[in-house]
């Protein structure tokens, strides 16, 4: 369920790993269970493979499948 009161302090975090360690995975889920997001993406449920999950968002992030 989304946030219904407006948060007056932002957390700002980086996600720092090696290549295939799950940074995309957390991600998704930091926002599924903080409810900004509805659903669960998984990286590797997609429909094509690529450009689902919500850091998938620029051009060449999608055509490469990298985030």
């Amino acid at each position: 369920m989304a946030r219904q009161k407006e948060l007056k302090l932002y957390r700002n975090i980086g996600i720092i790993a090696h290549i295939d360690a799950g940074k995309t995975t957390t991600t998704e889920r930091v926002l599924y269970y903080t409810g900004r997001k509805h659903q669960i993406v998984d990286v590797h449920d997609t429909k094509d493979g690529k450009g689902s999950t919500t850091t998938d968002y620029m051009e060449q992030e999608r055509k490469r499948v990298i985030t």
